[in-house]
């Protein structure tokens, strides 16, 4: 099965009270949030391209601008459309829309690598394994 620029994924979703903005610390309303909105709008494009790459392989997330154009309320369905955009050797594009039951609530275009699923887990896992840098101690914050 191969993947094509025009291949569109939608998914559907009801706001959940785990959702809100004021659940995942994104603002203090209870509204979809759009960290949610943007979860959404990733899954959609992980949905599109499942089953259509080279064994072993995986994407990445790496990239996203995302407009939040509307709220929606607690209860309400939302769903999203991903459309792939673009693909190289080693990247997909997408453009994403979202809407609710009532109105579009947001777009976004957004960016996956395809990575070697094992090479890139044993990268990332080799960071636990190895002695913090100045940089990544820095970045914590003061030291006590």
């Amino acid at each position: 099965m191969m993947m094509q620029v025009g291949d569109t994924t939608e998914i559907e979703w009801t706001v959940q009270e785990k959702h809100l903005a004021s659940s995942v610390g994104s603002g203090d309303v209870q509204v979809f949030s759009t960290p949610c909105l943007l979860a959404l709008m990733e899954e959609a494009c992980v949905k599109s391209i499942q089953g259509k790459l080279a064994f072993g392989s995986t994407t990445v997330g790496t990239s996203a601008q995302i407009s939040h154009l509307a709220a929606t309320p607690l209860n309400m369905k939302v769903r999203a459309l991903a459309r792939i955009t673009q693909i190289t050797q080693k990247k997909i594009s997408f453009s994403i829309e979202a809407f609710d039951e009532k109105e579009r609530i947001g777009e976004c275009t957004h960016e996956r690598f395809i990575v070697d699923r094992e090479r890139f887990m044993s990268k990332c896992n080799s960071k636990s394994s190895s002695s913090p840098t100045s940089s990544t101690s820095a970045s914590n914050g003061p030291q006590q």
